[in-house]
């Protein structure tokens, strides 16, 4: 299987590591006005992103940066399905 990002190949699993500590800057975060926080992913193949509320328990203004990296995680691994599932043939090693 083929990153989405660039040349990189292996497992689903190397892949999903892969992306989540090279291909950070991918994984898009903001809080809207209304104290709502969202992460965005886009596919670099086609017109789908994957956009989502993320829901802390709490309201904490350092929400997104404390836990940066398991937002990533779990970006990554949802864009992983929709990557298999439609752009099969383009993962190919």
């Amino acid at each position: 299987m083929r990153c989405a990002f660039c040349e990189t190949t292996g497992t689903r699993s190397a892949l999903h590591a892969h992306m989540t500590d090279i291909h950070a800057d991918r994984v898009v975060t903001e809080s809207d006005g209304w104290g709502r926080k969202f992460l965005q992913l886009d596919c670099p193949a086609c017109d789908e992103s994957y956009r989502r509320e993320v829901k802390p328990r709490l309201k904490d203004p350092t929400f997104l940066d404390e836990y940066a990296r398991e937002i990533r995680i779990v970006a990554f691994d949802m864009f992983l399905y929709h990557w298999q599932g439609v752009h099969e043939g383009e993962t190919d090693a």
